[in-house]
């Protein structure tokens, strides 16, 4: 009896254990949850313009109660107005920015809401640091800006702005006041000021990526193992065939 069959029948194996190890590692990759920003007049010093945050859900057990914002140089505090937020949610001015929360939203259900800045920056492009809180505690930080091109882990929202119109030129300062509070308090407790948790997201990050990297090995050492379990049965099987053909 030929042992060509066996052999395909080996080569099938091997091919079928890597492909199951390809759907692991794959399986085994982080969540593209991310926050994006969009405006309805993407232009430097564009006055009274609505932005869209939206926040990607990635719990499957938790919603999210508080989104907080960091605001790009040029864009103060008391120049942001909230236009939309999820049913009973509050916006609170803070040092640097504003957060909005209130009850906690379904697991899974994305954040949105939607705030009006007095005038843009004259930039080409603005970032928006933002820390998401969900009902269970967990923290996500999408607070690292672009650096030399480079695809970011927890990249913050960036806005892509068009030059300037002719003419245009930046708005009087409005008058200062301090962070202000809703009449109702959000029930929910606030995240850390931005600027604590921007000095803490490093190690924070590293916990997380040493826990991910963790349990993609450990994900990724069980696939090479099954591997190794199912070549080495097609490899007997063939020697006992070929073995009992020759008998």
């Amino acid at each position: 009896m030929s042992t060509h069959p066996l052999a395909v029948a080996g080569r099938r194996v091997a091919l079928a254990g890597a492909g199951a190890l390809t759907a692991t590692l794959a399986l085994a990759a982080p969540a593209a949850a991310h926050v994006e920003v969009e405006a309805d007049t993407p232009q430097a010093l564009a006055e009274d313009v609505t932005l869209t945050f939206l926040s990607e859900a990635e719990s499957d057990s938790a919603g999210f109660t508080e989104l907080r914002v960091v605001l790009p140089e040029g864009i103060a505090p008391e120049d942001v107005t909230l236009d939309e937020a999820p049913k009973g949610w509050k916006f609170r001015a803070t040092n640097d920015g504003y957060t909005v929360g209130g009850p906690a939203l379904k697991a899974g259900v994305d954040g949105e809401h939607k705030v009006t800045v007095r005038q843009l920056p004259d930039a080409k492009e603005i970032a928006f640091k933002t820390v998401e809180t969900y009902s269970d505690g967990k923290i996500s930080r999408w607070i690292e800006l672009p650096t030399g091109g480079e695809d970011s882990e927890q990249p913050a929202p960036v806005l892509e702005l068009k030059a300037a119109a002719p003419g245009a030129k930046p708005a009087d300062p409005g008058p200062s006041s301090s962070p202000s509070q809703s009449e109702t308090p959000s029930p929910t407790p606030s995240a850390a000021e931005p600027s604590a948790e921007a000095a803490g997201s490093k190690p924070d990050a590293k916990a997380a990526e040493d826990e991910e990297g963790g349990s993609a090995g450990l994900v990724i050492g069980g696939a090479v193992v099954a591997l190794a379990v199912l070549g080495g049965g097609a490899w007997w099987l063939v020697k006992r065939r070929a073995a009992a053909s020759e008998s």
